[in-house]
């Protein structure tokens, strides 16, 4: 454990372990101990907020309440480092692109795996890589077809702030991801945790990618009770991370991390300890805590909002309505839609209101979809007409099958896409 001289007003003296064993000053506390510096800048700041009464005698009780949550006596990082990569040596799933961990390709997994598993992407990442190879093919996609490779992933602000920071590269960096964390988090869509993937994956830069699993499996060996969803928690460990990293391992490391908490210790049912490398270190399945871990602060309600959808056919033709450029699922496709569940009755006032004349109308299953902050309650009608060449605004009557190939309709729509026999995302690859 690594400690480190301190300065500032609230005072310095001799450590109470000595201070020539471990060549530091220390800031006295509620009773002198020698403060580990990961620890050091959360605890002052929380001594100058709150009366030295309010604190957990530290040697006696090894606890302190700070904004990270409660304190334990310090965990070393270190041990950890070890024991992970030797199971991660044996234990790695084959991934595709960890077959050939370029910097494109690690940037464009790690965007793809944001909120969806593993399995699901493997398909999408291999699509992708072949109609789009680099940064450059990615830069000059037209945005429809781009938005249909990605069709079924959802999140399709991902995909266009990708090819924005692909312009960006073409522009700035001769078509090469640059080599530099500080760098690649300028480029729009990249945050810490894809850059500190892309840097220690793709170019051996020591440097933390914290995500919701490395978040999870810290939390839980060291027994940290901080609410993981403050950005302040999150660069903290990142910090203490940073402090750790095996400078020519980092990628491993980081892969490591995430493997674990996606296989060993797992967000949801009971983690597989016994498969644990680090189940004779980790202090939340000594205390039986690990239930509680990690805290994590509930999520503000999401918005219901309820729609009718109108499936309507004229022969071997569906009307698509196209969304505007702006907003919730900007630019794709959909089913006309409209605000409510309407009955019958008043579904064909609506497409009387069109200027449509339904010969047939059928009643289809209800349907509900999630978004991260609104949720759809959705009713659906199928609707024959007539033909007609009649034009909409922003509608268009497509043939089914340019449907399925042609135009990024949202996962939002699938439990109605059947009734046309469209399929969407990975369904469209699937053998009859």
């Amino acid at each position: 454990m690594e400690f480190r001289p301190v300065s500032g007003n609230a005072g310095t003296g001799m450590c109470q372990r000595g201070a020539y064993e471990h060549g530091c000053e220390f800031t006295p506390v509620a009773s002198e101990v020698c403060i580990p510096s990961k620890f050091l800048v959360p605890l002052i700041g929380f001594m100058w907020h709150q009366n030295l009464t309010d604190c957990r005698d530290i040697s006696n009780n090894h606890e302190i309440e700070t904004e990270r949550g409660t304190m334990r006596e310090p965990f070393d990082l270190t041990t950890l480092i070890e024991p992970l990569l030797n199971w991660f040596k044996d234990h790695a799933r084959v991934l595709p692109w960890r077959n050939e961990p370029t910097p494109y390709r690690v940037w464009v997994s790690e965007i793809m795996l944001q909120q969806t598993r593993v399995e699901a992407v493997k398909p999408y990442f291999d699509r992708f890589l072949k109609e789009l190879p680099d940064v450059a093919a990615l830069s000059d996609c037209p945005e429809e077809k781009l938005l249909k490779l990605w069709e079924g992933l959802g999140y399709y602000n991902r995909v266009r702030n990708m090819q924005i920071a692909a312009q960006t590269v073409m522009e700035n960096y001769h078509g090469e991801l640059p080599a530099d964390y500080e760098a690649l988090t300028k480029l729009k869509g990249i945050g810490h945790y894809t850059a500190g993937a892309i840097a220690s994956i793709a170019f051996g830069i020591p440097v933390p990618a914290v995500d919701g699993n490395v978040l999870r499996v810290i939390s839980r060996v060291t027994e940290d009770d901080a609410d993981i969803m403050k950005a302040s928690v999150r660069t903290a460990m990142e910090q203490d991370l940073l402090e750790i990293m095996p400078g020519k391992r980092a990628g491993a490391f980081n892969q490591a991390l995430m493997e674990l908490g996606a296989t060993v210790c797992l967000p949801n049912g009971a983690p597989l300890c016994e498969a644990c490398p680090w189940k004779e270190l980790c202090r939340a399945r000594k205390s039986g805590r690990w239930r509680e871990l990690p805290v994590k602060s509930k999520a503000k309600a999401r918005r219901i909002e309820e729609k009718t959808v109108l499936v309507i056919k004229a022969e071997d033709k569906v009307l698509l309505h196209k969304r505007a450029n702006k907003g919730l699922l900007a630019g794709l496709y959909e089913f006309p839609n409209v605000d409510g569940h309407l009955k019958e009755e008043e579904v064909i006032i609506y497409l009387k209101k069109m200027g449509l004349s339904p010969i047939r109308l059928k009643k289809l299953e209800d349907s509900r979809h999630i978004f991260s902050h609104i949720e759809w309650h959705m009713t659906g009608y199928a609707v024959q007409i007539d033909e007609t060449e009649q034009e909409y605004q922003n509608m268009l009557f497509v043939d089914v099958k340019e449907t399925e190939e042609q135009y990024p309709i949202p996962a939002a729509f699938s439990r109605y896409m059947g009734y046309m026999n469209i399929r969407l995302g990975n369904d469209r690859y699937k053998e009859e």
